[in-house]
């Protein structure tokens, strides 16, 4: 059975989003305050609050160097901050709509994020703008969509029911896990019967853009 070994308090309202930080004993946590608190895991105490959104924090990823932390707010903003000077460094205002989810790129100085509007990518560590990505299987490099796949929503639910709200691939990457808004959790693998006759891919990519999937 699992127990509870350690509560942090602080946050004012829910708690929407976690990470602990790769080279530090130090957990972020994001929430309905509009705030980001950092907390020492090795006192079980808040350090400091990073405060600066004007609403929701749902997001926020972590990194060993300069931005530290990456937070994105339903008020439609994602901040840079420095840990040593608790202060914002950057704040992003290319998105129209609330940022609802972000990913890092493991290998990548860049990351994307997901918002009502777009997805868009990022670089890192300056935070310059890429390109838009709408929400289908995308060419990391170039921002090309080369397959779209539509999910059904379960019999009983409404059209407006067919929505994804996060996905992830497992360790092996031959199957995408996603979470729905019919109240469902779906599990997809590759089309073994699929062939270029039958899912048709018209790839052109900028000069100097390789291929990457």
């Amino acid at each position: 059975m699992d127990l509870v070994i350690r509560s942090y308090h602080g946050h004012l309202s829910g708690v929407y989003c976690l990470a602990l930080h790769p080279t530090l004993d130090v957990l972020l946590t994001g929430g309905r305050d509009s705030v980001c608190r950092v907390w020492d895991i090795r006192i079980q105490r808040q350090s400091f609050a990073l405060s600066g959104h004007e609403s929701t924090v749902c997001s926020v990823f972590t990194r060993p160097t300069d931005p530290q932390v990456v937070t994105g707010s339903h008020d439609t903003t994602i901040k840079f901050w420095d840990l040593r000077y608790e202060k914002t460094m950057t704040t992003l205002t290319h998105h129209k709509k609330s940022v609802r989810a972000m990913a890092l790129h493991p290998k990548e100085n860049a990351f994307a994020s997901a918002s009502a509007d777009n997805t868009k990518k990022f670089s890192l560590p300056k935070g310059e703008f890429c390109h838009n990505m709408l929400i289908w299987f995308w060419d990391w490099k170039s921002g090309h969509s080369f397959q779209q796949s539509e999910t059904i929503a379960q019999p009983g639910s409404l059209e407006s029911d067919a929505g994804i709200y996060a996905a992830c691939y497992d360790q092996t990457g031959s199957r995408l896990v996603t979470c729905e808004a019919d109240k469902t959790i779906k599990m997809w693998k590759e089309d073994e019967n699929a062939t270029p006759e039958t899912h048709l891919v018209n790839f052109k990519p900028p000069k100097g853009i390789i291929r990457s999937f």
